[in-house]
């Protein structure tokens, strides 16, 4: 099984959700799964993840993310649609920090981004806080 397949195992979300998350894993594209602009889709996969992991117990109907995307960071907030009602999400996906917190630097001497991504993936947020709907 994989680590998407446990994590939706072990989500409460709905399942037309969690075929919509499957699709968006395959193509980048699926209608419960709302982004405003532009947003890398290997972000927002990343986002999703955490999200379910992080939120098991939700019966996720859909969602909407408004979000920036930086080198390192991706920042937004996440509109979570619910079947108990609605919840957002402040979040923060910070490869950087997680070099930091690691203390792995690169060749330069700098914080290495690329092995933190590559090596944590999804497990890069920083911040991930509920805030009023």
């Amino acid at each position: 099984m994989s680590e998407l397949e446990y994590i939706l195992a072990n989500s409460r979300a709905t399942e037309t959700f969690k075929a919509a998350v499957r699709r968006y894993f395959e193509d980048g594209g699926a209608e419960r799964i709302g982004v405003e602009g532009y947003a890398p889709r290997i972000k927002v996969r990343r986002l999703l993840t955490h999200m379910l992991s992080a939120e098991p117990h939700l019966p996720i109907e859909r969602i909407a993310l408004h979000a920036r995307s930086g080198c390192s960071d991706f920042v937004g907030r996440v509109h979570v649609h619910t079947t108990q009602g609605p919840r957002v999400y402040q979040f923060t996906w910070d490869c950087r920090w997680r070099a930091e917190q690691e203390g792995w630097t690169d060749c330069f001497g700098l914080p290495d981004q690329i092995r933190a991504a590559q090596e944590f993936d999804w497990r890069c947020f920083e911040r991930w806080e509920a805030v009023s709907a």
